[in-house]
């Protein structure tokens, strides 16, 4: 048995949100955007991604974010 931790499978069937804060301008240093920290590729295909793609985005804001100040 693993002992990995799993995401509910509520989260899965639901829609992942944008992590869009209205804040929509690249930073051409980090190629970031500054209000959501996703790249230009992720904000423009996320209409495109399935559920575990955006959770995946997601699971890099934080380190984008502290990576970024």
């Amino acid at each position: 048995m693993s002992n990995a931790i799993r995401l509910p499978a509520a989260v899965h069937s639901a829609a992942v949100p944008s992590p869009c804060i209205s804040v929509c301008r690249i930073d051409p240093a980090t190629s970031l955007c500054e209000g959501c920290y996703r790249t230009i590729d992720e904000i423009a295909h996320w209409s495109l991604f399935d559920n575990d793609e955006k959770l995946a985005v997601w699971a890099e804001l934080n380190r984008r974010q502290a990576a970024c100040r």
